[in-house]
Parts: structure tokens; sequence; C-alpha cells
């Protein structure tokens, strides 16, 4: 209540209650004009009055919360257009309805999101763009300060969401590009596909055949955890390679220092057939372009201007093998530089690793894959089952005196022996590197490479028993024979 006597101009005046205290112009006993309002507890208004009312333009500052508003009011409350300034950081620049935000209006909260668009009854509320700390920035519908209806998230990482939203996540259908190359497009459910992949089967039957010297084709889909092909997936990148059994071989006590070299280099990788295996190369058919030379010179030092392989011509591989890695290279320069005079190859093929895939569909397709030559150490695995069939024979009864020789004849038929074997052992490593041997079993092993990985997952790689054959069989491989080679 105001004083009782009729005032105009210019005074000042204390309440009764002594909480209340006004300074400024006054209009026939009422504050009217430009004026300040202060509180006993340090809050107040600078600004206008109208007829006794905080009315127009002015500056209010609360003591209990640290808030200070700047702009329009009306009869006491905030109302049209002003800037509040929050004390924990937030600020709020827009459109007020009688002290509540309501309409158009710009809001940074105290993490710095900014939020410019339409507000009702204080909440985000309509149309709408944020821009999130971490770069994302969506732009699209929002109720209850949620997000929900229609929108665009454009992540920081390059992604892309496009489609509906309930609860401030992906619902419904929509769209995703991922960052890395991975396109989904279906039902969203509570921020995640409908439809997800879990895991990747190799189609075909529990034992696929390659025929020695034929390409092959490796057909992979990926599937829900209920074995559902996840169609509306696309992008993502696969790595085939192939491994073959491990069995360790016998070492002095005393590891020599390419030993230690060698175990660093490569360590077994488990299979679900029950034992480890090493790595084993694959190659892959590459048609050459017309403007590539004719001619592949190869030696063992050989490099390609791609990749940092060599390259061999098909004809080529009978007799010298293709180089489908970095490994197979390093065995064949273990030869020797002499074992591979320079030669020169025409043909309209190269050989080269099998490149990844991206999936379409849910399916992906490896074209004109064959095993490659062995590396060393796999020609030393390779030859372990015919060792070990050699220890199973019993040495023949040698009488007592034909065993009585002299050391000197035995130093020297020891040497000679092992002249020889080294020799055997070079020519076969030369006849038997083009080629893993018919019959042996390989293990075909498909990895999901995708970087960085879609929504935070990878699925688990997939192996199949494959086995190497001269020619098509004519029968199917049996359920009892895929489990005694796994046993094997």
């Amino acid at each position: 209540m105001g004083p009782a006597f009729q005032i105009t101009g210019y005074g000042l005046y204390v309440y009764a209650n002594s909480f209340f205290r006004y300074e400024g112009q006054w209009k026939s006993g009422k504050k009217h004009g430009h004026g300040k309002l202060l509180f006993k507890d340090g809050s107040f208004y600078e600004g206008e009055f109208v007829d006794g009312e905080i009315t127009g333009n002015g500056l209010r500052y609360w003591a209990s919360s640290g808030n200070k508003y700047s702009g329009e009011f009306q009869a006491g409350e905030l109302h049209g257009y002003g800037v509040m300034q929050y004390k924990d950081g937030g600020r709020y620049e827009g459109e007020f309805v009688f002290g509540i935000r309501e309409g158009h209006g710009l809001l940074v909260d105290k993490e710095g999101k900014t939020y410019s668009g339409a507000f009702h009854n204080n909440k985000k509320y309509g149309a709408g763009q944020m821009k999130f700390m971490n770069g994302d920035n969506y732009e699209g519908d929002w109720i209850l300060d949620q997000r929900q209806g229609h929108g665009v998230l454009h992540c920081a990482d390059g992604s892309i969401y496009e489609g509906q939203w309930r609860n401030d996540v992906f619902n419904g259908q929509g769209i995703m590009i991922h960052c890395s190359g991975v396109i989904y497009d279906g039902l969203w459910i509570n921020g995640h596909p409908a439809v997800a992949a879990k895991k990747m089967v190799i189609l075909g039957e529990d034992i696929i055949n390659f025929i020695q010297g034929s390409p092959s084709t490796v057909h992979i889909q990926l599937q829900t955890e209920e074995g559902e092909t996840v169609n509306n997936e696309n992008g993502r990148v696969l790595k085939i390679s192939a491994g073959i059994k491990y069995l360790q071989p016998i070492r002095s006590q005393t590891p020599s220092f390419l030993e230690l070299i060698e175990d660093l280099e490569e360590k077994p990788f488990q299979t679900p057939f029950g034992y480890e295996c090493i790595n084993y190369p694959l190659t892959q058919t590459v048609s050459r372009n017309q403007d590539q030379k004719d001619t592949v010179p190869f030696n063992s030092q050989s490099r390609s201007v791609s990749c940092g392989i060599s390259l061999l011509s098909k004809d080529s591989i009978s007799e010298h093998g293709s180089v489908a890695s970095q490994e197979t290279e390093s065995a064949l320069n273990s030869f020797g530089e002499s074992e591979y005079p320079e030669i020169s190859v025409t043909t309209d093929e190269m050989y080269l690793p099998p490149s990844n895939v991206r999936v379409e569909a849910g399916c992906a397709v490896f074209k004109d894959i064959m095993p490659g030559p062995p590396p060393s150490k796999v020609q030393h695995l390779l030859s372990i089952n015919e060792t070990d069939k050699n220890k199973g024979k019993k040495p023949s009864k040698i009488s007592a005196e034909k065993m009585t020789v002299s050391q000197e004849k035995i130093e020297d038929s020891r040497s000679e022996t092992i002249m020889k074997e080294r020799k055997v052992k070079k020519e076969n490593q030369l006849q038997d590197s083009n080629l893993v041997r018919p019959g042996e079993y390989i293990i075909i092993m498909v990895e999901d490479v995708t970087v960085p990985p879609f929504l935070g997952y990878t699925l688990p790689p997939v192996f199949k028993l494959t086995r190497v054959l001269l020619e098509k069989p004519k029968g199917k491989t049996s359920r009892k024979e895929t489990l005694k080679i796994a046993s094997m």
C-alpha cells in the first residue's frame, strides 16, 4: 500500500513493514516513471513504473537465487522480450509470458548446450535446434524438453541420423549414415536398430571345398541372434583370412635369437574347433588394366609399387608360386636369390592378398579366392605329420657286430646325410611352395574390421573348415566327417 498523501515528483518512501523501500518518481501519490524498489533481503527492481505497478523496461535481481533479468515487465511479471541470466551460468534470451518462457527463445544451459527454438510453459516445445558441447547438432521437433517427432542429428564424428524420435532417442523409422560408412535404414527401438546384426555366417556346408588352382567364392551373411538376415544394413567392412593348425615345433632348451623374433612376429589364434591356428596366406585373382604393362618381372627381391608386395602371373604359380603376403615373400627370400632367377611373364591377371569388402543388404561376397603358397613356417608344420608317422615305425634289429664301426665313418656318414637332407628339403620346398597340398584342411576366418565400430559394437569373427581338393567331390561331406576333422 502506497502513501496516504498525494505526491508528484521525486521522493523516497519506506514502507511500514520496513521490508520495502522505494526511491524514484511519483505521480498523484503513485510510483510512476523511473524508480528503484529495494527489498530487505538485498533483492531489487530498477526501471519503469506505471500507476504504481512495475510495468515497462527494467532490471530485476533476486538475492535468494542470484538470477538477474533485464527486459520487459507487466504488472510486476516478466512479460515480453527479455534476458534472464542464471547464477549457474545459464542464460535465456527470448519471449516471456507472465513470468514463464513462452514463444521463441535462445537458451544456453550451465553445460554450454545451446537451444534455439520454440518454448511452451517453460519447456522446449515445437521446432528447435540444439548444439551440444561435444559438437553434435540436432534440428527437429521437441516435446517437454525432449526430442520427439522428426529430426536430424549431425554428430561430431560425421555420423548422421534422420528420422523419428521419441523420449529423446531414435524411435521409429529412420536412417543412419555412420562415420565408418555403415548405413542402416529401417526401424529403430529405444535408440537401437530393431533388426541389429549380432553375428556373421559363412554360407555353405559344414566343410566347404576349394579346388586347387581354381578361384572360389565365399558368401557371408549378417544375422541377428535369432538367425534373421539383416537386410537393412550396408557398408560394414569385412576381412577374410586363413589359418592352418598350429603344432608346436620342437626347439632347443635355449631358443635362438631368430626363434625369439619369430615368436614376436606371429602368435597362434584360437578357433572354435578346439585347436590353435597360425596365418595361412590367401590370394585373390585381379584382372589387370589394359594400360598396365603386360610383363611382370619377378625375382626373390622384387616389390610391387602398391601394397609393398610382389606380383606373379597365373602361369608362374605352378612353377614359382604367387606372392600373397609378406610372410610368403619372406619364405621365398629365405631360399636365396640364386634359386629364383629373374623372370618375365605375360598375363592378364595378377594375384594379390584378398581385398576387404563392404556389406550390401546384409550380405558380402569374397570373389576369386585361392589358397596361396605356404610360408616356410607353415611348410615345416605341414611336414610334421609325415615325421610323426615315421616315428611310429620300429627300428630293425641290428646285430652287435654291424654296429661296431669306427667313429670317423659315423661322422662322415652323418655329414653326408645332413647335406642330402638339406638338398632334398630345398627341392621339396621349391616344388611344394606354390599351393597347399591336396587333402589339407585350412580354416577360413572372416572378421569385422569396421573402423570405428558401428554403434560401438564389433561383430565376433566367424570360422569355416575348408578342404583343398584336386577336383570337385561327387558327394557331400557328412556331419560325422566334420566332427572327425575338427578333432584332428
